[in-house]
């Protein structure tokens, strides 16, 4: 079962565009300029990525209640092309801490799909003082040392390897694993995605890459962590029942470690909860984010 199709809607409308040095990384940004509490979308880390694209079907919704940020993640879009890979999440989480101190915002709600939300719980892991609430989605790096990694997984971490990146693979990759019914991805959103995953400079230094020893390897797993079980930020879990990329495991994993968790899990939905279950996400988050939310309160 599916929902019924969203509008089509422009996003960068309602606000502006811009860049901000953040370092030596250069962060471009889609700002909606709205009056509300600060919020900032993280993207996933699949080929072609970008902020906008990924949050397409969100951002004109929760900019009714706040100002919404969505940077594209060093790596990825208009951002620089490089990506620490000793230490990827605390790379992107310094980043976008980076960018939230040359915006002059001491705290921001922070939303993170996937590799997103990674970067989102590894911000909050180290400086919990700059996040308000915690939307996480599908996150990156649960339980990631628990077992073998997911056919999803491993499909995404390949697609640079090989004969390198193709259309066919991107389509299969996307269609097969990011989501529950692939016949639902249109066309263009494919061609828009392998137009960006073929710049010369992502082909040349993929910014997701197979952790390169155990030490990387630990790290990158947030679960273990001691810190998780002592967070203090309002955190809202969403997992798609059907995600072949991160196991849906994770969400009952973070709801027991986390000390002020709520976790909701849907069905016939996979890694892409925000662009399947659009309405539903809209609906969520932004009871969440309100002041008056009384999901995850202490």
């Amino acid at each position: 079962m599916t929902e019924p199709a969203l509008p089509d809607t422009d996003p960068t409308r309602m606000g502006s565009e811009y860049t901000v040095r953040v370092k030596d990384a250069e962060i471009f940004v889609t700002d909606t300029g709205g009056v509300g509490p600060a919020v900032v979308m993280l993207h996933g880390g699949g080929p072609g990525a970008s902020g906008v694209s990924n949050y397409s079907r969100n951002i004109a919704s929760l900019a009714r209640s706040f100002r919404v940020i969505i940077p594209d993640m060093p790596g990825y879009g208009r951002s620089t092309k490089h990506v620490n890979h000793d230490d990827p999440f605390g790379h992107l989480a310094d980043s976008i801490r980076g960018l939230l101190d040359e915006l002059r915002l001491p705290t921001a709600h922070l939303i993170g799909n996937s590799y997103g939300g990674a970067a989102a719980l590894r911000l909050a892991l180290d400086t919990p003082r700059r996040v308000g609430k915690l939307v996480l989605m599908g996150p990156g790096g649960i339980g990631t040392t628990r077992g073998l990694p997911t056919d999803g997984l491993k499909n995404l971490l390949s697609y640079y390897g090989g004969g390198g990146p193709t259309r066919d693979k991107l389509s299969s990759f996307i269609r097969t694993y990011l989501v529950y019914d692939g016949a639902a991805v249109p066309d263009d959103l494919i061609d828009l995605r392998y137009r960006a995953s073929i710049d010369p400079e992502v082909v040349a230094d993929p910014p997701l890459q197979r952790p390169k020893g155990l030490r990387t390897l630990w790290r990158m797993d947030l679960t273990r962590d001691k810190r998780l079980r002592c967070l203090p930020n309002p955190t809202l879990v969403l997992w798609g029942r059907d995600d072949k990329v991160n196991r849906p495991s994770g969400g009952p994993l973070l709801l027991n470690l986390m000390p002020n968790a709520e976790l909701v899990m849907t069905s016939h939905t996979g890694h892409w909860m925000q662009w399947e279950r659009a309405e539903l996400f809209n609906q969520l988050v932004t009871e969440f984010l309100s002041a008056e939310s009384r999901l995850a309160t202490s």
